[in-house]
């Protein structure tokens, strides 16, 4: 309902206005979105057929919800977004702490305040984004922060008894009274915090330091845990968990064009980045492949997640590290490169946590190993994989089907070498890559049409490609930027600085 022009008791029972509790105000709701096909969940990407459906049924049913998942799987937004659920406005008595609901007011104030003035009870009202309650699970947290406790400076000043109800301040979760609360991370809370928790759930009501005293609260609870911390920080005590009607499993998204959506949402990228840099198609799905390979990497630990604000970073990062070169040089206009994925690194090494082996290999060189794992993986998307040319014979007697790889490989395989630097002008680029004989060749015999910029950003991914497929060889360089040379030849090198 829109915000109506009543100001007391009186006035809002004539207005014929009839209260619901919050788990059926928003069952309400939910039926009319479903009934005229809209989703609460406007900006939930990936979750459409899976977690969406769960936390609707759970909704339908009147449940508490528990959202169980790694990092980075949304969680919290899901919580967020069932604010859209709540009514746009209700009524509560002015002066309530706790948004008393003047047909059923539960705190000693509001009880007074009606008693006193009837029907002349002065009403406002409350809009739905103020009726959302969050609170992150520390070890600190203690029962006052969110049950409430005794005030001694309150009792003082009012000279009231500390047996007195008015001598009462009420915690984070009578606050939320008639709306939604959420715990982040509830296996962080102390067990004996959570035990407090257990009325709230079952009888909904609280108690505070012994007091005779019953608040009938009206919450809708939303608690999110990653599975990680049932083992390394705490866990959810069993009958706290009993109690939570429904518990919904996460993942990440499934696809890698479901990711890129996720990130292009989600990255904070300036309007005058974005008219300075153009990243292509095939970095920007690089970025998001990046994510999928470090999510079933054995150097990463898989129990802690890959979150998806590795991608978001990445990208971000990954637009700047362009931006920053075209500043350099003077260049009013860019595209992204391979070799600017240098600037991602950062994104990586601070979004995942290693195991044993990762941390012996060393943050750096696993992230590096997780870009050529993107590459490979990506390559065969772009131009024929290397490995179909050794397996692929014509009829009987004919030769193998020629590479149209072989003419760069051969170049490198005659003594040659390129280095390809991060910082390069978009000439010296350019330039650089026009040296390598049959590359320029081998990308127009797929993309006979794409233009110079294109042509140049392809020729480098093939680079990349043939050196992740071990047909070059390819070392990063001090400055920032890579060096490509023949395979056999980086090899003998490596054996002589060994010896």
């Amino acid at each position: 309902m829109t915000q109506p022009e009543i100001k007391t008791f009186g006035a809002l029972k004539k207005s014929g206005y009839a209260p619901k509790k919050v788990k059926e105000e928003m069952r309400g709701n939910l039926v009319q979105l479903i009934q005229k096909k809209q989703s609460p969940f406007n900006t939930i990407l990936g979750y459409e057929h899976t977690v969406i459906p769960d936390v609707e049924r759970a909704l339908l049913s009147r449940h508490n919800i528990l959202f169980l998942g790694l990092r980075g799987q949304a969680k919290t937004r899901m919580a967020r977004e069932m604010v859209n659920l709540l009514d746009e406005w209700i009524p509560v008595i002015a002066g309530s702490e706790i948004n008393d609901d003047p047909f059923a007011p539960v705190s000693l104030y509001a009880r007074n305040l009606l008693a006193e003035k009837g029907d002349d009870t002065p009403i406002t009202w409350l809009h739905r984004s103020a009726r959302y309650g969050e609170k992150l699970a520390t070890p600190d947290v203690s029962v006052a922060d969110l049950i409430g406790d005794i005030d001694p400076i309150k009792a003082a000043n009012m000279r009231l008894s500390f047996a007195d109800e008015q001598a009462l301040h009420y915690g984070i979760i009578p606050r939320s009274h008639r709306g939604i609360f959420v715990i982040n991370e509830l296996p962080d809370l102390q067990a004996r915090i959570q035990v407090s928790l257990f009325n709230i759930l079952q009888e909904g009501d609280i108690q505070i330091r012994g007091f005779k005293l019953r608040l009938p609260l009206d919450i809708v609870f939303i608690f999110t845990a990653n599975p990680e911390d049932y083992t390394n920080r705490g866990s959810i005590v069993t009958p706290l968990k009993d109690r939570i009607e429904s518990q919904i499993i996460t993942h990440y998204p499934k696809t890698i064009e479901i990711s890129r959506a996720i990130t292009e949402q989600e990255a904070h990228v300036l309007p005058e980045q974005l008219s300075t840099v153009t990243v292509p198609d095939m970095c920007a799905m690089l970025v998001e492949q990046l994510a999928m390979e470090a999510r079933k990497s054995e150097f990463v630990d898989q129990k802690s997640g890959v979150s998806a604000r590795l991608t978001i970073s990445a990208y971000e990062n990954l637009v700047s590290t362009a931006e920053l070169r075209a500043l350099n040089a003077g260049h009013k206009h860019t595209m992204v490169r391979i070799a600017d994925f240098i600037g991602v690194v950062p994104s990586i090494t601070g979004k995942i946590e290693l195991v044993y082996e990762g941390e012996q290999e060393g943050p750096l060189n696993v992230a590096y190993r997780l870009l050529g794992l993107a590459i490979r993986a990506s390559f065969p998307k772009y131009f024929p994989d290397p490995q179909s040319f050794k397996k692929e014979r014509g009829p009987q007697g004919s030769k193998a089907k020629p590479s149209p790889y072989q003419p760069v490989i051969d170049w490198f395989g005659a003594g040659n070498d390129l280095v390809i630097l991060q910082d390069a002008t978009d000439e010296a680029y350019l330039a650089h890559l026009y040296q390598v004989d049959g590359l320029y060749a081998a990308v127009k015999q797929f993309y006979p049409n794409a233009d110079e910029v294109q042509t140049g950003l392809l020729m480098e991914f093939l680079l990349h490609g043939l050196a992740e497929f071990s047909l070059i060889s390819k070392k990063g360089v001090e400055r920032g930027g890579y060096a490509f040379g023949d395979m056999l030849g980086s090899m003998l090198n490596l054996n002589f600085e060994e010896e």
